[in-house]
């Protein structure tokens, strides 16, 4: 498994826009489970309902993983997006 931790700079937090973009992302990676962890609750990044109800707002830090085939890439690919949306 592999993981990163991300400070939310992003006035709006995850809000509908990115949170679909990163749902779409996560989708990409088949057989690897990719999750977004504030606080102590974990969902799965691919669940758009689920992530938007975290309530991650700007100045929380989120733990992303990834587990499973392409977590290196999929890890890569999500820290990317992080820095670029949010």
């Amino acid at each position: 498994m592999k993981e990163f931790t991300y400070l939310v700079t992003d006035e709006l937090g995850i809000h509908a826009r990115p949170a679909g973009l990163l749902a779409k992302l996560a989708k990409t990676y088949p057989g690897t489970t990719v999750t977004v962890t504030k606080g102590e609750t974990t969902v799965k990044a691919s669940q758009l309902m689920k992530l938007m109800n975290l309530g991650v707002k700007k100045g929380n830090t989120v733990t992303v993983a990834a587990d499973g085939p392409a977590e290196e890439e999929a890890i890569a690919a999500l820290e990317q997006f992080f820095k670029e949306n949010l």
